[in-house]
């Protein structure tokens, strides 16, 4: 996957999809189908924090956890930690949660709200090890700021 051609694309692409969007979830399906569609990694999508969970929201890919603890997992890391996450070989990552036995590296990256809290997390996940970099981490945290305006 050549990042210099794709993301440039995929950020322009991702502004006007939410430009005038008000609903989180139309915003997130939408967000997910596009990253999907222009990288082909083998799973995109979202957990939404409710009740003190992640729970599964819009994604595209195999079926997938519904709900993930705080703290827990990669995705439940992330959100603790407040940071991007980049998991280059998820079987060296204690506590893992294998939703797939096919996913093999994987990057969290938190989505805020204009309050500063985390409202969601994006997380993507690739069936080959070492897929995700700090090019990665830049531009998705990029692409997760425009969503992040959607949320009140």
């Amino acid at each position: 996957m050549d990042k210099s051609f794709i993301y440039p694309r995929l950020l322009k692409e991702i502004k006007a999809l939410l430009e005038g969007e008000t609903d989180e979830i139309a915003a997130m399906a939408n967000f997910a189908a596009a990253v999907k569609e222009r990288t082909g990694f083998f799973w995109v999508g979202f957990y939404i924090v409710k009740d003190g969970k992640l729970v599964l929201g819009p994604f595209q890919g195999p079926v997938a956890c519904s709900r993930i603890d705080y703290g827990k997992g990669v995705c439940g890391t992330a959100w603790m930690r407040e940071e991007t996450v980049i998991v280059p070989d998820v079987e060296e990552f204690p506590g893992h949660i294998a939703c797939s036995s096919l996913s093999r590296s994987e990057i969290v990256v938190p989505v805020f709200g204009p309050d500063r809290r985390i409202r969601a997390v994006l997380d993507i996940d690739s069936t080959e090890t070492g897929t995700f970099d700090s090019i990665d981490r830049l531009q998705l945290e990029e692409a997760v700021s425009l969503l992040s305006k959607v949320f009140d």
